[in-house]
């Protein structure tokens, strides 16, 4: 294949990120970051743009598994099915011990975990989550939502969620709001 056909096939896939030259941002991230509180239902307020979510009423569910991963459970409402719930499995997991706000979370066995840090949360009302994918050090995609217990979230928690991921040097110009106003 060649590598101008190769391109312009990534083209979509790239035009759907939030992609930025230089290595990834560091943030700090939620100090003592407990698991159990964490589990649950999660709605997505708003989002940096992201591939794989691209529909509305995009929701997160979270429960422990015997082994001690957590089974995720990402749904979205889709135009392209009709309006249909479309209900993705993955597997979730602290990746270091030591930093239990850096997860990592994965939808397929044959590609590595992804990073699912908890930059905050108070674990009843709201969530603030990075992710950020470095290619040689040279580039990286990089994604963060903010996430609530509940359809909705006050403005004033948005605002703080969004000064919260500017302080920490993430680029929000791209985040866009989730409708979570479906009938399905």
């Amino acid at each position: 294949m060649s590598p101008v056909y190769l391109l312009l096939l990534l083209i979509p896939v790239i035009s759907a990120q939030t992609f930025h030259w230089g290595p990834c941002s560091t943030p700090e991230l939620q100090s003592n970051f407990t698991l159990e509180p964490y589990l649950g239902e999660w709605y997505e307020i708003a989002k940096l743009p992201a591939y794989f979510a691209i529909g509305e009423c995009i929701q997160a569910n979270y429960s422990m598994r015997e082994d001690g991963t957590v089974r995720v459970l990402n749904s979205q409402v889709l135009n392209i099915l009709n309006g249909s719930r479309w209900v993705v499995e993955g597997t979730a997991k602290v990746m270091e011990p030591k930093e239990p706000a850096k997860l990592g979370v994965q939808f397929t066995s044959f590609l590595p975990y992804s990073p699912y840090w908890v930059v905050s949360t108070d674990y009843t009302t709201y969530s603030v989550v990075y992710s950020c994918t470095d290619i040689f050090e040279r580039f990286h995609f990089s994604y963060a939502w903010i996430l609530s217990r509940s359809p909705t979230l006050p403005t004033v928690i948005v605002d703080y969620a969004k000064k919260l991921l500017i302080e920490e040097g993430i680029d929000i110009s791209k985040m866009t709001h989730t409708d979570q106003n479906c009938i399905v």
